[in-house]
C-alpha cells in the first residue's frame, strides 16, 4: 500500500509538470506496465483528480481544470517561490489579494518542511521593498486580464498623469508589471493608435463584449518601457553608447530607459528626463563612451560641464 501511495504522488508529479503524458511515457517514468498506470489514473481520478484520456494516435493523458482544486504537488524550490511570492502579495496595497494571500500563506507555512523554513526566512531577511505599489481593486485587474485573454473590447475611465478625466474605449493586449506598477498595453480605438495605461488609474473597466483581431501587436513590454521611461519627460534622449546592448541592459532597467542594439559593440539607448543635469549624470555613471543624438539642449549643458570640470582640475 505504501509503494502504491508513493507512486500515485510521483504519478501526480509527472502530470502537473506538463500538459500531456501519453501512457507509454508515464510507464517508463514510473518503472511499471501500461496496465498498472491505467489503474493508477483510475484511483487518481477517484481521489477527485479530473484526469482526463487524450484521444489521438499516440494517446495518453492530461490533467485539465476541476470544479474544485485539488492538492498541488511541488518540489523544494518552487515551494519557496510560492510562498516567498504570497509574502510579497501579502505586504501589497491590492484589496482583497493580500487578504487571500495571507490565508493561502498561512496554509502553505503550515506544512512546509523544517528546511524550506529556514531558506524562506533568509529570504525574507534579506528583502526590502523600495515603494509601496500603488492600490489596485483585484476585480479591476481580473476584469482587464479577461479582456485580453477573450480579445474583448474594453472601456473605462482614465486619468492621465496631469489629473485629466476621459472616457477609453481599447483593445486591450498585455497586462505588465514594473514590479511597482501594472501597465495595460492597448490599441486606443478613437486614437487608432498604440497607447499604455496605468491601471491604478483606471476605474470602471468595462468588458464590452465587442470581439476583435489585432494585427502586428508591438512589444508590450518595450511599448511599456519607453512609455515610462522617455515619454513621459521634458527632454528625450537619443544616445549611442559604445558597449554592446546586453551589457547596457545590465546598467539600465526598463523603467528608465530603451536599449536597442546598433550592432554587435555599440547600441541606442533612449531614455528622458525633465533635467538636463539627471541625464547628464546618468550618462557619465554609465563609464562607456557615448554620443548624443538628440536633444541638442543635451550636447550643449555636456560641453558645458566638460568645460567645467576641465577648469577644475587645471593648476
Amino acid at each position: 500500500m505504501v509503494e502504491t501511495s508513493g507512486r500515485l504522488l510521483r504519478l501526480l508529479s509527472l502530470m502537473q509538470s506538463r500538459p500531456r503524458w501519453t501512457g507509454s511515457e508515464l510507464a517508463d517514468r514510473l518503472g511499471v506496465t501500461p496496465r498498472t498506470v491505467r489503474r493508477d489514473v483510475e484511483r487518481l481520478r477517484r481521489l477527485g483528480y479530473p484526469v482526463e484520456a487524450v484521444v489521438g494516435a499516440t494517446g495518453g493523458y492530461r490533467l485539465r481544470p476541476g470544479a474544485s482544486l485539488p492538492p498541488l504537488l511541488l518540489d523544494d524550490a518552487e515551494a519557496v517561490a510560492v510562498v516567498v511570492g504570497l509574502r510579497s502579495t501579502a505586504g501589497t496595497a491590492v484589496a482583497g489579494l493580500a487578504d487571500a494571500a495571507v490565508g493561502a500563506l498561512a496554509k502553505l507555512e503550515q506544512v512546509l518542511p523544517a528546511r524550506l523554513r529556514i531558506q524562506v526566512a533568509g529570504l525574507g531577511a534579506a528583502t526590502v521593498a523600495l515603494a509601496a505599489p500603488a492600490e489596485i481593486a483585484p476585480e479591476a485587474l481580473m476584469t482587464i486580464a479577461g479582456a485580453c485573454r477573450g480579445s474583448e473590447r474594453l472601456r473605462f475611465d482614465y486619468q492621465d498623469r496631469r489629473g485629466h478625466r476621459s472616457e477609453r474605449t481599447v483593445e486591450p493586449y498585455r497586462l505588465v508589471t514594473t514590479g511597482r506598477r501594472w501597465y495595460l498595453a492597448a490599441r486606443d480605438v478613437r486614437a487608432d493608435d498604440w497607447r499604455t495605461f496605468r491601471v491604478d488609474r483606471i476605474s470602471q473597466p468595462t468588458a464590452t463584449g465587442h470581439r476583435f483581431v489585432l494585427h502586428d501587436p508591438p512589444d508590450a513590454a518595450a511599448l511599456v518601457s519607453s512609455s515610462v521611461s522617455v515619454a513621459p519627460y521634458r527632454y528625450q534622449a537619443h544616445v549611442e553608447v559604445d558597449a554592446p546592448a546586453e551589457d547596457v541592459a545590465r546598467l539600465v532597467p526598463p523603467t528608465t530607459g530603451v536599449v536597442e542594439p546598433l550592432d554587435r559593440d555599440r547600441c541606442l539607448l533612449v531614455t528622458g528626463a525633465d533635467h538636463l543635469d539627471n541625464l547628464a549624470f546618468h550618462l557619465v555613471m554609465l563609464d562607456r563612451d557615448f554620443y548624443v543624438r538628440e536633444p541638442p539642449e543635451l550636447r550643449h549643458r555636456l560641453a558645458e560641464l566638460a568645460r567645467r570640470f576641465a577648469a577644475a582640475t587645471t593648476t
